[in-house]
């Protein structure tokens, strides 16, 4: 039974009970929210080793996710594990496993590792390993895919990606764009129905995905696969046409008692932020918005993490619940360790940023907690406080002043403001 379907029943799963302590939340307010698909509960009853439930929506923090997964061109599974405890300790909130590989018992390993090894949800795309068991994606077909996305949540994947708002209508549209599509498993499927003529079958099928979903409490995660992949295609008729047809599955995965986000873009300015979460939770009814950065920029390669994080920080205000990071490497390569730190934080740091500014009670607190640290030079309670202790710790051990006394090496202690002028309060 389902998380959803138990609510319907009058259950309390204890799921909602451990979000609801964890993010300080009204039990009963989290519940309404759950039952209303405003809010999702990721946790799989096969994920093992999942130590954390991870709550989705409404009136919760705003999490994040790191992408990892090995490719054909670099397959090291100790990389990626090194990788996924990079990621869990830097702060994400949940991990996908984007591996794709030439051999489909090789992305089995992979993700059974993964699987065994993480704390927090993991999720996967399983359209990818259904491309390599076909031999490639012109030969995908429906039994395929069924079998591979059962195998994967049976083993207890706890959010998947469907590309089942990807129709045949969608041919036409992605023809005016710039870039047509970015989406690998969108270009997949845009691939599939050109090659044979006929409708995507993940959205013929839907009802048997979400069959599937249903059983082992998977929560689907509907693909943004035509996504606009520049500035000049953003908002554009393929994407919002995409979008509607999410926000009727959206409604019928709900009917089926299976839990339900979805994803968004990708490169939009920054003055279309807001326009494209308001979308978002009109059509598809308050559902869950998870979306990759967005990035306002086309033009910062290297620095691509910034860009989402300035993207992200805007529309996890404007309402979005989940950011998926973008890490320094993104356009350019597979991400180092080094890269998936950097792009955990930074982007947490945004969701932070929008945590505060939507009045969250706690972030508030912890903020004043270290101001008060700062002021007092108490250099180890600031650590405690900080998103980043590594690179705290460094910059800390570098100073050549603060290490001998008071203060920092920006202005010494004779010219230090918060010396030159210090105001003792009145008892």
């Amino acid at each position: 039974m389902s998380i959803f379907e138990k609510l319907k029943k009058g259950i309390m799963p204890g799921e909602i009970r451990f979000v609801a302590r964890e993010e300080k939340i009204d039990l009963e307010v989290l519940k309404e929210n759950v039952k209303k698909g405003f809010t999702v509960i990721l946790a799989n009853k096969n994920h093992k080793s999942l130590k954390i439930p991870t709550g989705v929506g409404k009136d919760l923090c705003v999490k994040v996710n790191a992408n990892i997964g090995a490719s054909p061109v670099f397959f090291s599974i100790k990389k990626e594990l090194k990788k996924l405890k990079v990621a869990v300790e830097a702060g994400a909130d949940t991990v996908m496993d984007l591996t794709i590989l030439n051999k489909s018992e090789d992305i089995d390993k992979v993700r059974r590792e993964m699987l065994a090894n993480c704390s927090v949800p993991l999720g996967t795309v399983p359209i990818y390993q259904v491309a390599v068991e076909t031999g490639c994606p012109h030969n995908m077909d429906v039994k395929t895919y069924l079998k591979v996305f059962e195998r994967q949540v049976k083993e207890g994947v706890d959010f998947t990606t469907v590309h089942a708002g990807v129709t045949r209508k969608a041919l036409k549209l992605v023809k005016k764009r710039l870039i047509p599509v970015v989406s690998r498993g969108g270009s997949f499927l845009l691939s599939w129905m050109k090659k044979n003529n006929k409708e995507n079958f993940l959205y013929e099928y839907f009802d048997e995905i979400l069959d599937i979903a249903y059983e082992y409490n998977v929560t689907l995660s509907l693909g943004d696969g035509l996504r606009p992949g520049c500035i000049f295609d953003a908002t554009d008729k393929a994407q919002i046409y995409e979008l509607k047809v999410l926000g009727e599955l959206a409604e019928k995965a709900r009917a089926k008692n299976v839990q339900v986000m979805i994803e968004g873009p990708g490169h939009i300015p920054l003055n279309q932020i807001e326009k494209n979460v308001k979308l978002e939770k009109k059509i598809c009814r308050g559902a869950p918005f998870y979306v990759l950065g967005p990035l306002p920029l086309d033009r910062a390669a290297g620095y691509d993490h910034i860009v989402s994080g300035i993207g992200g920080a805007l529309a996890a205000f404007f309402g979005a619940d989940f950011l998926c990071y973008v890490t320094p490497r993104e356009h350019i390569g597979l991400p180092s360790e080094e890269d998936v730190r950097e792009g955990v934080v930074v982007t947490k740091i945004s969701a932070l940023i929008a945590d505060l500014a939507k009045g969250n009670r706690q972030e508030f607190l912890k903020n004043k907690l270290i101001s008060e640290a700062r002021k007092n030079f108490d250099w180890g309670r600031m650590r405690n406080l900080v998103i980043d202790k590594e690179k705290f710790d460094k910059y800390l051990k570098s100073s050549p002043h603060i290490k001998e006394k008071k203060g920092c090496s920006m202005c010494g202690d004779e010219f230090c403001a918060l010396k030159v002028f210090s105001q003792k309060r009145r008892r």
